[in-house]
């Protein structure tokens, strides 16, 4: 459920605005800091108010079946890697950097959005992207190693693209149900993840064990969502050419501890979804209940990232919430991979709720560290787009290590690590400043 709840902020402030020091000035939190209000659209703000839309159901069908394919391409892998590297060869390294490519992609292409957003409208830049995501589901399925890694990066940059747009879209044409929706648009990430990571196993197994339509099944929905979202793309905004700059964030301290905390939760975020069915098949599970397992963990996650940014700002700063969330994901996390298998629901349970958790506070903090929502919008884009990059590591590093030793019990040593420098760059993010920048338009 990773990757776009709140990517850029909603553009509503022409004028220049200079934000406090990170080191000096505390977070008012007597004034209203509504976190929906931060969500950004990435079209830019030069278009007149919009007039009500004709069919908001079609519009929000769309957004749902757009939002069930974000996670998978990402979490139908997981739960097939096995078959995948026996059948084509691959060294658990090579499998690593399956599992690290997608993730990478999300990083390095998000920051194409915008720019696509502005030149073509936010809604045909889906459509035509959902196509893109479907072409490289079938790349992947289809044409053995070369295209197995070609189309995970098709596909990974296909979901990075989307994932930063949608956001915008739900705040700008649902500005007043904006915090509903988005609990709508997080739940249909997680029911695409949960439902691809528990299904594709089955899926493959009717299929005479076929790994390349287990995975290769996934461009249905992805079709079908481009259908769907058609009548958006025909009568959608159009271009846009405005602008803002923000200059500071690169040299602030504050913005470089929110970007390493959602960085290193999302590593550990995307050893899950890559790794986690594979140590559970090496432990002694069949393919499918490691799948079931993983899809289950990823529902969970729904209640936690619904309630912890709530929760979260009820005190002064976010410190503790990402301290109890951190240590919910790390006891689930040690519990998968050395607890006995009779109780391998329980501590997926919990690793579901930390991670849930972590990753809502990390889009939180995004914009509680931000004056305006201009400074929210790059803010966004640096902390996603360097994080997913920091990201990526992760799920390599899973792989070479488990090559190297020839077994599972190593990698908790690189879930401690990441474990331990999410709290310290969690720990700076957590606290109640605002990053020190300037932002103007251009």
């Amino acid at each position: 459920m990773r990757n776009a709840l709140l990517h850029t902020a909603l553009y509503e402030n022409p004028m220049t605005t200079k934000a406090p020091s990170a080191s000096t000035t505390p977070i008012n939190h007597s004034l209203p800091h509504d976190i929906d209000a931060q969500l950004i659209d990435c079209e830019a703000d030069d278009t007149p108010a919009q007039p009500l839309l004709k069919r908001p159901w079609l519009l929000l069908l769309g957004l749902v079946l757009v939002a069930l394919n974000l996670r998978p391409a990402l979490s139908s892998v997981a739960p097939l890697l096995n078959s995948v590297s026996k059948s084509l060869g691959l060294s658990a390294a090579e499998a690593g950097l399956l599992t690290t490519l997608p993730v990478l992609c999300l990083g390095l292409f998000a920051p194409l959005a915008p720019r696509l957003a502005r030149r073509f409208g936010a809604e045909r830049v889906v459509f035509g992207i959902l196509l893109m995501l479907a072409a490289g589901i079938i790349l992947r399925s289809c044409f053995g190693e070369v295209g197995l890694f070609a189309g995970s990066l098709v596909a990974g940059a296909s979901i990075g693209i989307i994932g930063v747009l949608l956001p915008g879209i739900v705040k700008r044409d649902f500005p007043k149900q904006a915090g509903a929706m988005t609990g709508v648009y997080t739940m249909a990430l997680c029911l695409g993840a949960a439902i691809a990571a528990g299904s594709t196993v089955p899926l493959s197994q009717h299929f005479d064990d076929s790994w390349a339509i287990g995975l290769g099944f996934w461009m249905i929905p992805a079709v079908l969502a481009a259908i769907v979202w058609l009548p958006q793309a025909r009568h959608g905004h159009g271009a846009h050419h405005v602008a803002y700059r923000v200059k500071g964030l690169l040299r602030d301290r504050l913005a470089w501890q929110v970007t390493l905390y959602m960085g290193l939760q999302s590593s550990l975020a995307y050893i899950v979804f890559g790794w986690l069915p594979s140590v559970l098949i090496g432990r002694g599970m069949s393919a499918t209940e490691a799948g079931l397992l993983l899809s289950g963990s990823i529902i969970v996650q729904l209640v936690s990232a619904l309630t912890a940014p709530w929760l979260a700002t009820r005190g002064k700063d976010q410190r503790l919430g990402i301290l109890l969330a951190m240590a919910l994901t790390l006891t689930g996390l040690f519990g998968c991979l050395y607890a006995p298998l009779n109780g391998l629901w329980g501590w997926a349970i919990v690793l579901g709720l930390g991670q849930g958790a972590t990753f809502s506070l990390a889009l939180t903090l995004i914009v509680l560290r931000s004056r305006d929502s201009h400074v929210a919008a790059n803010l966004s884009s640096m902390a996603q787009g360097i994080g997913y990059t920091i990201a990526s590591i992760g799920p390599f590093a899973v792989g070479v290590v488990h090559d190297v030793t020839g077994g599972w019990d190593a990698i908790g040593w690189i879930f401690g690590v990441i474990g331990i420098a999410a709290i310290v760059a969690g720990m700076g993010a957590g606290r109640s400043l605002y990053v020190q920048v300037t932002s103007e338009k251009i």
